[in-house]
């Protein structure tokens, strides 16, 4: 009774948490022909209700009936924060029928738009600053195409409007744009950063006669830690490959749920050890999946024509330098506390509790709710 108690209790507590950790993107595709411009915004159901309040009778969903009756406000509220301009001329949006189009994460609101550019386009200019002042954490995912030529960007972030060549996509930029949206997508995606983190707490430990004990020098530790990201590493990246180049493709639905399960198997097994000397073997298992979960992205920026291997390789080391941000800044904090009996008796074992109780929120909300 005490155990389940305490777990309603940390179900409860960490609710809100494992609400917030869903990446905040918009997506936004444009398509020059000539003077014309076609294309479509995407924002989440979640993001529209905290820009312009669409719940009216506020009861914590927002209905179909409730977006359509908002339609107005939404397009007003994108026109104000949405420019797009070709050369030294702006290019007038013009909204059609608000749709609602389902992703992994939720129900996305689904607005396409037309413009007519004074000249045929050469160099865009778009302004993203949706969410600005809202969620500091939104991006907006652009894919930009002129016919075979495509790329693609991360916008936002209180950024300058970005600037692109349409008849000259430069490879280098691609590069660059591909590498700072893997380095984003670790960083933002926090159920990816707590499975690591579930197999890195015991990296400064070791179990002995049934209790954690710390390690004695910084070796073993550092060798440790290094066998889990590497075995992390390697995996991720042979099914993000795999996944990116349309070899091997899994449900959406069932690679997110997988991956939350995976952080409960990693954080429990803080709590009540079964594999001790082997969590790189588990880092290397559950990685194979998180590499599909890492292509997700991928399959909604796309990869340019021309630059694919190039993009592909930039996008992984982004996602290998933000991993290895979080780890060299971890790390050191870890190691020095892992002496203290509140490392031992507290951080690790109630912090692998939390870390599960989220995660098994995620794994609720993936498997049984996929849309709310």
């Amino acid at each position: 009774m005490r155990l389940a108690a305490t777990l309603a209790l940390l179900l409860l507590l960490v609710s809100p948490l494992a609400q917030a950790h869903i990446a905040s993107n918009g997506f936004l595709v444009v398509q020059v022909h000539g003077q014309q411009l076609r294309g479509s915004i995407e924002l989440a159901v979640r993001d529209v209700e905290l820009a312009i309040g669409v719940d009216a009778n506020r009861d914590g969903k927002v209905t179909w009936g409730e977006l359509r009756a908002a339609a107005p406000q939404l397009m007003q509220y994108v026109a104000q924060h949405l420019s797009i301009g070709a050369q030294d001329s702006s290019c007038a949006l013009s909204f059609q029928a608000l749709e609602v189009n389902e992703r992994v994460d939720g129900n996305y609101a689904w607005l396409p738009f037309t413009a007519r550019c004074p000249l045929a386009v050469q160099q865009l200019s778009i302004r993203y600053s949706l969410m600005d002042g809202i969620d500091p954490s939104h991006r907006g995912l652009l894919t930009l195409t002129d016919g075979a030529q495509a790329q693609t960007a991360v916008l936002g972030g209180n950024a300058a409007p970005a600037l692109f060549n349409v008849d000259a996509p430069s490879r280098w930029r691609a590069f660059v744009e591909y590498l700072q949206a893997g380095i984003w997508h670790i960083w933002s995606g926090i159920d990816h950063l707590l499975f690591l983190l579930s197999l890195l707490l015991p990296a400064v430990l070791l179990r002995r006669n049934g209790h954690w004990e710390p390690v004695a020098r910084v070796r073993p530790a550092f060798f440790s830690i290094l066998k889990v990201v590497t075995a992390f590493t390697l995996a991720h990246s042979i099914t993000l490959s795999l996944a990116a180049l349309d070899v091997v493709r899994l449900p959406s639905r069932l690679t997110e749920s997988v991956i939350a399960a995976s952080i409960i198997v990693a954080a429990l097994n803080n709590i009540f050890p079964l594999v001790t000397e082997s969590r790189a073997r588990i880092a290397f298992a559950f990685g194979l999946l998180h590499g599909f979960g890492f292509a997700s992205v991928l399959s909604d920026m796309g990869l340019p024509q021309g630059a694919r291997l190039l993009s592909l390789l930039a996008f992984n080391l982004g996602i290998e330098t933000g991993q290895l941000a979080v780890v060299l800044t971890v790390m050191p904090i870890v190691y020095a506390l892992r002496s203290g009996a509140v490392y031992r008796r507290a951080i690790m074992p109630w912090g692998s509790a939390v870390i599960a109780a989220v995660a098994l929120v995620w794994l609720v909300q993936r498997a049984v709710f996929p849309s709310g």
